[in-house]
């Protein structure tokens, strides 16, 4: 039982630091919102239904909050660092847009 309960702890730090690392991905740079949302989102991200991307809190419901989050990243999420300017702002909106605020 403890080998089972140590194989299952050190499986969750491998999903948990492969969440949190930083990613290379830069978008084109024609690429719409929900272009780079599809490339760099969905991996962890799934879109609820044809009309919601994301849930989003009242605290990141804008978009300069949503464009430090994806930047800087967090414990679980991977800091996308190369989607800048024009491409950010695009995604931002694109979440924001597609997006229910709880």
């Amino acid at each position: 039982m403890k080998k089972i309960s140590i194989a299952s702890t050190i499986a969750a730090l491998f999903i948990l630091t492969g969440c949190g690392a930083s990613k290379d991905y830069t978008p084109p740079a024609d690429a719409t919102g929900e272009q780079i949302f599809s490339t760099a989102c969905t991996e962890c991200h799934k879109p609820l239904n044809a009309n919601v991307a994301m849930i989003l809190s009242e605290k990141v419901a804008n978009k300069d909050a949503i464009i430090k989050k994806f930047q800087g990243g967090s414990m679980r999420m991977p800091a996308f660092k190369n989607i800048q300017g024009e491409s950010a702002n695009r995604l931002a909106e694109y979440i924001l847009t597609n997006s229910e605020v709880k």
